[in-house]
Formats: C-alpha cells, structure tokens, sequence
C-alpha cells in the first residue's frame, strides 16, 4: 500500500498550524481500502448528522476520554458520586417544555424585593468557608469585610447552632451582612452597589421596637390593596408568604374581604433597620384566618398553636449518603476547572435509590432535560420549593399531591454528570439556598410548657389585632359588590 498513514497525536491537533505549513493530501487510492484488514474488529461508521445534539454531547464526552485526564475521568465516570459537568440553567433553548415559569408567581414576586435569610452555624464552619459556599464571596472580599467591622471576633469566633443573617440581590451578589454579639448589640455590614465598598453600623436593639398597625380592605389584587395601607413593597411580600401557607388568594380571596396586620421594627440611629411581621388576621367570605408569630422559634401558628408550617425532613431519602459536592456558590468544578456555582447538594448513591418527597406539596413539573436529565419541582406547602435532578426514573406527574416520605422517584445519573448521584435543591422566595443549613420546620403544632408560653405571649398581640379592627379605619376602600371575585392576580 505504500507509505503508512500516520495520525498525529491529539494534543498536536489542538495547536495553531500555519497556513503556510499547510501541504495538499496526497491522492489515496481507495480501491485498496477494501483489501485491508485490520487485527481487531472495527465498528461501521454510520453517516453522521452534524447537527444533531446528541452527536455534540457525544463528541465532547469522547474527547474528554482521549484527554491526558482520561484515566482519572474514567475512574470518576464509574463511581457513585458524581456531578454535572457543566453550569446549566433552566433556559428556553435547553427545556423541551419551552416554559420557564417554575408555578404561578404571586404579584409581589414579580419585581424581586431582598429578603432576609438566615444562616445557622455548624460544627466546623468558619466565616471564610461560609462566605466562599453560601455567599458567594472571594478571599479578598472576606478580607475586606473583616477589616470593615471593629470587632473581628464576631466573625472569626462562631457558636454551633448560633445563626447570621444575610441579603443577596437579583444576581446573588451579597447586599447586607447582620452579625450580632448578643441579644442586643451586632454589626450591619452593607455593600455600597456603585464602588462595591462595605461599610458597617451598629446594631442596639431597642429594648421596645416601635410597632405599626395596618388595616385594609381587599380591591382587586390582594398585594396592590396591602400595599395601598402604608405597607412597604417588602412587607407586602411577607404578608403574602406567610398568609398564602394557609390562603388561596386565588380561589378564596373576595373583594370585600378585610385584613389587618401588625408589624414590628427595630431601630438603628432612630431609623428602621428591618421589619416584621407579628401578627396578622384576615376576614373573608370563604376563610377567616389568625396568623401570629411565636418568638421562641420564628415561626407562625394559629392562636390554638397549629404551624402554618408543616413538617419538613431534612433529607429527600431513608438511610445516610455521602455529600459528594456540598452548596458552594465559589465551587472549583471538578471537570471544567472552572469557579462555578454549585447552588445544591449532591449526595452519592447508586442509580435505583429511592427519593422520597421531605414534605407535604403538589408536584410543578417532570421534565426530561438536556443537562439536568430528568428532574422533578415540587412545590411545598410552607412556601418553600424543592428540585431532584439526574433521576434515572420518576413516579409522579404535575398536578400530583404528594406527602411527606411518598416516593416520588429513583436516583440515577441523566444528564450530563460525571456519575450516579441525586443532586438537591431547596428554594426559598424563589432562590437556590443551602438545603443543609435553611432552617426547617421540625412539628405541625405546640404542646406542654411550649404551647402555654406562646398563648401567654399571643394575648398581647391578639388584643392588638382587636383593637385595631375596632379603631382602625380601612385605608384600602372596596365600591364593588359583595359577591365580586377578587382579581386573580395576589
């Protein structure tokens, strides 16, 4: 046949040839290919489609098995416990539904409003490691921040179980940092959004916070006629997340229908630092609903001391699973390199473990998607979110109901991963948080000495809310009939 042909090697057909270097083919005579024969088998090769994704994802899974790291992406490939290969989104373009939508949106989600997270502290957490996973924040930036607050001690001594408490914006990018000493005193660290600069102000809880009452009657949308009281945009949203735990604006809300709410802020420099709400009561046609906050766990009840919010597991599945790749917004991705968010929890376990839902709520979507493979949104009833990616089989259907411990799937490696694993996500006001550390609800309602404390604690609020029903005029008026439907949008 001649000359052999010889095929350089792959590193060397990733560098830059010159044109001049180029030489023209020399003509092959193909009447010999079929003479020749090779020592093994070889497979057919089939006509190929260019654009087919599939060969796409299929020509860069094989050049990643001919790279030099081949051996150790080999290795990874076939044990449990692995990642996707690349930052992915739910994105038009990749989602065969075509919608981006992740369940109805309430009208005081549609212009993000920063909210307030809570962070609670565990065993061998330090503030740069915090900072780097769930804050998104580099070494410099950990630095400055340290050299902003007078005390560094506040953020370099941490106590187990003690909490701080964060405010990122639209992009994720940290806007506010609270740190208290003690009950009374703490920082509130601020980005300044034009030089990214932070500056810090004393926090002195005032031994009474200033309280606000707020009554309103319901025209149209329920948000636009809270917001018509006095309420701020941001105490809007709260009001809604809370009283949609148990209120289906949608379906119960009636023009007419009245509300009144009490909220509470503390103050810094004779200025309000932040607010809360700690009581609430709607009137309406089809639900009378009394919401007040204990403050023994920050959470909302009933007067009788039932939770708004319903129990909530902190693992989706029965059993213990290593964490292969933790929350982490500054992660270093094991294949590309690259600094990449990694805005949930993978645990490694073989394809085939069941998944089970952590709470009681009604299935959003099932999709079957490009990177993330098949994946479950379920959407809870205490506001919260949950998603299950890189399932290998799922058992229920949007529109589905599911209980807590129900199984919803089975775990497996869909997608573009580098192995079988189940990767979590918890969503809160409609952002990724650490599922490992958002604080759950662990019991449905109150008992004993914890049921008397709150009762003896509510009666103070619940004269208020008396009170301010009988005094208060409504400042959101209603000229529509009773039997009008409030407008569908919150």
């Amino acid at each position: 046949m001649g000359d052999s042909l010889s095929i350089p090697p792959l590193a060397a057909l990733s560098n830059d040839i010159p044109l001049a270097d180029l030489k023209p083919l020399e003509v092959l005579d193909v009447d010999v290919i079929p003479s020749a024969r090779a020592d093994t088998d070889v497979p057919t090769v089939q006509s190929l489609d260019l654009a087919s994704p599939t060969l796409a994802a299929n020509v860069v899974a094989l050049a990643i098995s001919l790279s030099d790291d081949s051996p150790q992406l080999a290795a990874e490939a076939g044990n449990i416990g692995g990642t996707s290969y690349e930052d992915w989104s739910f994105d038009t373009t990749l989602d065969p539904s075509g919608d981006t939508q992740l369940g109805d949106e309430i009208a005081s989600h549609e212009h993000y409003v920063p909210s307030w997270q809570s962070y609670t502290i565990q065993r061998g957490d330090s503030f740069a490691l915090t900072a780097e996973r769930t804050l998104g924040l580099d070494y410099s930036t950990v630095m400055q921040i340290l050299d902003t607050v007078p005390d560094k001690k506040v953020l370099t001594r941490w106590r187990v179980g003690k909490s701080f408490d964060y405010k990122l914006d639209e992009s994720g990018q940290l806007l506010a940092l609270r740190v208290m000493k003690n009950p009374r005193d703490g920082y509130l660290i601020e980005r300044d959004v034009d030089d990214n600069d932070f500056a810090y102000s004393p926090i002195v809880n005032a031994t009474e916070a200033t309280q606000r009452m707020f009554s309103g009657t319901v025209n149209g949308s329920f948000a636009a006629s809270a917001q018509s009281t006095g309420l701020s945009q941001s105490e809007v949203s709260k009001l809604v997340q809370v009283l949609s735990k148990k209120l289906d604006f949608r379906r119960d809300a009636r023009a007419g229908d009245k509300f009144q709410v009490l909220v509470e802020a503390d103050m810094i420099d004779g200025k309000s630092l932040d607010s809360k709400i700690l009581a609430a009561e709607y009137q309406g046609q089809r639900m009378d609903l009394t919401v007040i906050r204990n403050s023994a766990d920050d959470h909302f009840y009933t007067p009788d001391g039932n939770s708004l919010d319903p129990a909530f597991n902190r693992y989706p599945f029965e059993g213990s699973y290593r964490i292969s790749s933790p929350f982490n917004l500054r992660r270093h991705h094991p294949v590309t390199g690259r600094i990449s968010p990694h805005k949930g929890t993978d645990f490694a376990m073989r394809t085939g473990t069941p998944i089970e839902a952590p709470a009681a709520g009604r299935v959003e979507r099932v999709v079957n998607h490009p990177i993330a493979g098949k994946y479950i949104l379920i959407q809870h009833d205490n506001g919260y979110e949950t998603r299950y990616l890189h399932l290998s089989k799922t058992e229920v259907s949007p529109g589905d109901r599911v209980e807590m411990g129900q199984e919803i799937a089975l775990s497996g490696s869909t997608g573009r991963v580098t192995g079988p694993h189940l990767h979590y996500e918890v969503l809160v006001n409609d952002r990724q948080v650490d599922a490992m550390r958002v604080p759950l609800p662990e019991s449905q309602s109150l008992s004993g000495d914890a049921l008397a404390a709150f009762q003896r604690e509510s009666e103070n609020l619940l004269a208020k809310l008396d009170q301010g029903g009988d005094d208060e005029p409504a400042l959101a008026n209603v000229n529509v009939k009773n039997d009008q439907r409030a407008d569908d949008s919150i």
